[in-house]
């Protein structure tokens, strides 16, 4: 198995393990590892031959032990067991019809069903009032939900990486192109699509991303996957291609206004019917010379500032910004005054032998309460970055926790304020941040804002990225990389930017690394 096909896997495993009720953080193991299999450029099956495949970060000796069994039977047992357990197909489609996926199983099980074809035959014979806890109300609603089963949506939409990872695994299988809000770059995806060769489109129907077909044509095909998400794959002739995929890949308001037009198009990000005209010189992941926001084994990252300064390197970048956490932070390692000065020694070796490649000491230092910093001025002044980043306090009135950071950008030594809304994706929404008087402030104090690429973060937002670009504030784009691999996010963290019609004049880290300094 390569490597695509070893995350797939993994990536159903997790969908699985989630559906069944599996705790969070083994879920989330499951999705790093296909994350990290999927992005590996060495041969994951081949080291799991060799016993090697702990020594990819996150690998442990679980899923070690479940990648060995898919090298060596291209299946796993477990997995196939919770497909019996967990219904897949019954549950992929639990969400998109209103009810639980713990109510969908008691009902798959008490009517002896499995498949959707199935469920709509039992809710056609009136079968459905027969279980236990569904009483007529529900059945009506699972009724008409089946009725609207390929309009339907999920309730929550899926990060950006997860989405990517989605629609580029079955236009690879297919040999088509991604489209839909992943393709857009949407922070949250509700819409998958993938254009398709029109030859290609019935092998959708057997990809094993999809638990369920909910409707199918002579040009398209709507599944569903294991955790309740529609995709839909078009299929399209060499002459119907380019329309296919202007109407595959917009937002459906914008498609409504563009529907036949296939010359002098946005990018694909800009292709919403709010969005700026695009700038002459958009921003471009080629554009980017450095990354200012990384962490290190020093507080809560998974490589050193050597490791870490090497894989930037690799990628073409002329720096790097090494930005551990303080002590106010709690919930993960700090780093204090005498901690940062050893780390100094640390970045100096390093340096010496990456130069002219160079590691920047910085820090993401805390706000506190008052709006003073967690560092000593004296500090604080020998660092070349410093991240201002708010963590507690997130759910405090406008006017305070505007005032707390404001305060904190009027500190000579502030460079950058992190995830300025402290967003969670899914998770945590926006705090109440006045970004209009941040911005004024970050023009008087030239304190630039960031675009964090941590997937459930994209903080700035491509609209708040917008305002940012409106108000000439300068922004950064960093990845809050917690390892190497983490390095990658940049990507997201440009579409992001790119979604706010950033221009690459005014995206800090698109500067050479003299310039830079030279600030």
């Amino acid at each position: 198995m390569d490597n695509a096909a070893l995350a797939e896997r993994l990536e159903a495993f997790a969908a699985l393990l989630d559906l069944n009720g599996s705790s969070h953080y083994t879920v989330r193991a499951y999705r790093r590892a296909a994350d990290l299999i999927r992005a590996t450029p060495a041969d994951v099956a081949a080291l799991v031959r060799q016993g090697r495949a702990q020594e990819l970060a996150g690998i442990g000796p679980g899923i070690e032990t479940r990648l060995r069994e898919l090298v060596e039977t291209g299946r796993l047992a477990e997995l196939d067991e919770l497909e019996a357990q967990a219904l897949p197909e019954l549950v992929g489609v639990a969400a998109l019809l209103g009810i639980s996926t713990k109510r969908m199983r008691e009902l798959g099980h008490a009517l002896g069903i499995a498949t959707l074809p199935e469920l709509r035959e039992a809710a056609a014979e009136g079968r459905l009032g027969s279980v236990p806890g569904i009483g007529p109300k529900t059945a009506t609603r699972i009724e008409q939900g089946l009725a609207e089963l390929t309009s339907a949506r999920p309730r929550r939409g899926m990060t950006l990486n997860r989405a990517l990872a989605l629609v580029g695994d079955v236009a690879a299988a297919l040999g088509g192109e991604p489209a839909g809000d992943p393709r857009r770059g949407c922070e949250l995806s509700m819409r998958f699509a993938v254009v398709v060769p029109l030859e290609r489109l019935p092998d959708a129907e057997h990809l094993p991303q999809l638990v369920a077909v909910l409707e199918r044509d002579e040009r398209r095909v709507v599944g569903v996957t294991a955790d309740g998400y529609p995709i839909e794959v078009v299929g399209a002739t060499p002459e119907s291609w380019e329309q296919e995929l202007v109407r595959a890949i917009g937002s459906p308001e914008w498609v409504a206004a563009h529907a036949r037009q296939t010359g002098a198009l946005p990018p694909p990000e800009l292709r919403e019917v709010d969005a700026p005209p695009p700038p002459p010189d958009l921003l471009e992941l080629a554009d980017i010379r450095g990354d200012l926001h990384v962490h290190t084994t020093a507080s809560d990252g998974k490589a050193t500032a050597l490791e870490m300064g090497s894989a930037a390197q690799a990628l073409g970048y002329e720096y790097l910004a090494i930005c551990d956490h303080t002590r106010n932070v709690r919930i993960v390692p700090g780093l204090d005054a005498d901690d940062l000065r050893r780390q100094a020694e640390e970045i100096a070796a390093a340096n010496e032998l990456l130069a002219p490649f160079r590691i920047l000491r910085g820090s993401e230092c805390d706000i506190l309460p008052d709006g003073s910093l967690d560092l000593p001025d004296d500090v604080l002044a020998e660092l070349e970055w410093v991240q201002i980043s708010l963590h507690a306090g997130q759910r405090a009135p406008r006017q305070a926790i505007t005032d707390r950071v404001v305060e904190a950008m009027h500190h000579p030594a502030a460079s950058c304020l992190s995830h300025p809304k402290g967003r969670i994706l899914n998770h945590r929404p926006e705090n109440a941040l006045d970004l209009e008087r941040v911005f004024e402030v970050a023009l008087a104090t030239g304190v630039a804002v960031e675009v964090n690429g941590l997937p459930d973060r994209l903080d700035l937002s491509g609209s708040h990225v917008r305002e940012a670009i409106a108000a000439g504030v300068p922004i950064v784009c960093s990845t809050d990389a917690h390892s190497v691999r983490g390095l990658g996010n940049m990507a997201l963290t440009v579409t992001t930017a790119r979604r706010g019609g950033a221009p690459r004049s005014r995206v800090l880290n698109t500067l050479s690394l003299a310039d830079f300094l030279g600030r």
